[in-house]
């Protein structure tokens, strides 16, 4: 089992070209989007709730012991698996992108995958910060991280000035007050942007922001108002707004249905 729990470390996944994920859920997600597990484990009794898993050929019994020593829950519900890396994603047109600067906190990380993955997010874009291929990023996005291509880049700041040559707007999410380098570039808030054309949408670091070389790459400058009891909101929070929006304004702009059509 010792190839299993090197898999909790960055160092380990990337030795192996293998993922760490854990739990019923996310065993479900990996079958749902036709990926194949390298290796399944599973306690006698998640066996016995779930018979129809038996005829896996990935699928091996161990202990409550053992997987307890490969899990990195507290409390594992009996099922942990590996699987191969994901496919690098490919480069295309733009439509719709979530670029993070060095966001730190995998529950955040987690989390805006899986909020990026509703709101029709095509590409994830990196620049440092959170491994997003660890168990607890995984375990965040609730299967999203698997479904979302992602890139990771040593210096985004080329790669937003491509897409801007490009024509797609960059839009960087600022807090209401603004700062010296968003003055350049009025923050409006966010409904005011028309999402529906190609954007980057760019969120900073949870205690940093976004790094002024980002910032400059940023065609627009965009705000969530709010009530000035708090400096700022959390990344994940303020991330649901910004990408919900462009579901909306395509719903809205969408032809209305002739109440004469046929139902």
């Amino acid at each position: 089992m010792a190839r299993f729990r090197a898999l909790q470390k960055s160092e380990g996944r990337r030795e192996q070209g293998l993922l760490l994920l854990e739990g019923t859920h996310l065993l479900e997600e990996v079958i749902s989007l036709g990926l194949a597990p390298r290796e399944v484990l599973a306690t006698p009794a998640w066996l016995q709730r779930h018979p129809a898993w038996s005829p896996m050929p990935a699928l091996r019994p161990v202990s409550e012991s053992v997987l307890a020593a490969v899990a990195t829950t507290a409390h594992p519900d009996g099922v942990v698996l590996s699987l191969p890396w994901p496919d690098p994603a490919a480069e295309g047109p733009i439509g719709f992108v979530l670029a993070l600067d060095h966001l730190q906190d995998p529950g955040n990380l987690g989390t805006l995958m899986r909020t990026a993955l509703a709101a029709g997010v095509e590409a994830l874009w990196l620049a440092g910060g959170a491994d997003p291929w660890q168990p607890k990023v995984l375990r965040a996005s609730a299967g999203a991280a698997l479904a979302l291509p992602l890139q990771r880049f040593e210096a985004l700041a080329s790669r937003l000035q491509q897409a801007r040559q490009q024509g797609v707007q960059v839009a960087a999410s600022v807090v209401p007050a603004g700062d010296a380098m968003a003055a350049a570039t009025p923050a409006t808030p966010y409904w005011q942007l028309d999402w529906t054309r190609p954007t980057v949408l760019l969120l900073g670091n949870e205690a940093a922001g976004v790094a002024p070389d980002l910032l400059a790459c940023c065609s627009h400058h965009v705000t969530i108002p709010h009530s000035r009891a708090v400096e700022s909101l959390n990344v994940a929070v303020a991330a649901a707004p910004l990408l919900l929006e462009r579901w909306r304004q395509q719903q809205e702009r969408m032809p209305a249905i002739s109440s004469n059509a046929p139902l």
